[in-house]
């Protein structure tokens, strides 16, 4: 039984009230599938706040979150988070980030759940940040103010300063003039700040079927370059999240967990002729959806023999149909163009049925053949890799309107 179904299985036994059982199987997870848990941690994070149960992933996710904040504060989905969530980590003593990062993505967080806010700060009215504090509210005690720098105070707080407490607002300003003067607010203790370095991560095999020098290359596509990135220059970061010897190879697996992921590469290994063929899709997986995704970005390939000499690129030439999503999601995953590349078994197993396909004719979406077969086939693992900027460096995402 895969991770994914284990995790399902726990899910279905809690809402059944199976609560032994549950509690068995989240305590397996976390002893024997931790790493599973942390490839797929905003999954598995936003769905334990959903059901609100299983206390011992909580604090499994939250001692990740303290030690590395970055996993949740940065990403994407960190203005989804459920207010219990964001107090859960708040309250952390060794949420390792400065104060005053925490007060912006708090009022990053809060402004993000008022649309209508206005975006320029001045144009704010009372209600507006009435609006804010209300929103907050439950967030506002966790900060640690006077822990805060300054000049921070001065930049990042005073222009919020109609959502704080009054009393505390008077205190901060003491504070700034004269800090050894008493308070009449309780004041948090500073956080606990690890001096020395976090442990390093366990490295866990990048890929099963490419290597460094395939990722140089085909980052290079993505940004339409005719010299290839070399290892050493490449502004992406290639992070995994599926991988089917681990998660399965179900087509629902595939949307299940990448539903919402956008600018990612798909890389499958054919059995039998190893050759490497994928597609890169910069619009978001949508498993609600049903037709065809629209873009000019897309792009299918392979490497024959996984030989990185022996490529082929193919670009997409007709927008509409650039990718499709079949209605039939147990049997149908990612498909490119006109089944160009698709993926796609009818017992539930991209490795079992060969009904994998790159198929060739005149209504293809695409410029040419990723294969010299329309022979369907079986694979032997695939993988989907977000791709994700380096900010300090300039590439396709930071020009793409």
């Amino acid at each position: 039984m895969d991770t994914r179904t284990i995790y399902e299985l726990m899910i279905v036994a809690n809402k059944l009230k199976f609560e032994e059982l549950s509690e068995k199987l989240e305590n397996f997870l976390i002893v024997a599938n931790a790493s599973w848990l942390k490839i797929h941690f905003s999954f598995v994070y936003h769905s334990i706040y959903k059901h609100n149960k299983f206390q011992n992933l909580e604090k499994f996710c939250n001692d990740i979150i303290a030690k590395h904040p970055s996993i949740i504060f940065e990403s994407t989905e960190f203005t989804s988070l459920p207010e219990s969530a964001l107090v859960s980590i708040l309250n952390r003593d060794d949420l390792q980030m400065k104060e005053s990062e925490i007060w912006d993505y708090l009022i990053k967080w809060g402004t993000s759940r008022n649309p209508t806010l206005p975006e320029k700060l001045e144009e704010w009215s009372d209600e507006n940040f009435m609006t804010l504090k209300s929103t907050v509210q439950q967030c506002l005690p966790l900060i640690r103010y006077f822990h805060v720098p300054s000049s921070d105070v001065i930049d990042k707080i005073k222009p919020y300063k109609k959502i704080l407490d009054k009393q505390l607002w008077n205190n901060l300003k003491h504070h700034l003039l004269l800090p050894d003067r008493p308070k009449t607010y309780k004041i948090l203790p500073p956080r606990l700040i690890l001096t020395q370095e976090l442990p390093a991560r366990v490295n866990e095999i990048f890929s099963t079927i490419i290597k460094e020098e395939h990722v140089a290359k085909i980052s290079s596509w993505i940004d339409s370059r005719q010299i290839s990135y070399s290892l050493t220059n490449n502004p992406y970061e290639w992070q995994l999240i599926l991988r089917g010897s681990k998660d399965g190879f179900a087509p629902r697996t595939f949307w299940d967990i990448c539903d919402g992921h956008a600018n990612t590469i798909v890389i499958t290994k054919i059995e039998g002729t190893n050759e490497i063929i994928g597609g890169f899709n910069p619009l978001a997986w949508d498993k609600a959806k049903s037709g065809d995704m629209d873009t000019n970005k897309s792009f299918i390939f392979s490497f024959k023999d996984g030989n990185i000499h022996k490529s082929i690129l193919s670009r997409v030439k007709i927008e509409k149909g650039a990718l499709y999503c079949s209605d039939r999601k147990d049997k149908v995953g990612p498909c490119f163009g006109c089944d160009e590349f698709l993926m796609n078994s009818y017992v539930s197993d991209f490795t079992q049925d060969k009904q994998n396909q790159c198929h060739s004719s005149i209504d293809n979406c695409y410029e040419k053949s990723i294969r010299t077969t329309n022979d369907t086939f079986s694979i032997i693992d695939y993988e989907v890799f977000k791709v994700v900027e380096d900010p300090s460096k300039t590439s396709f995402f930071s020009t793409w309107d």
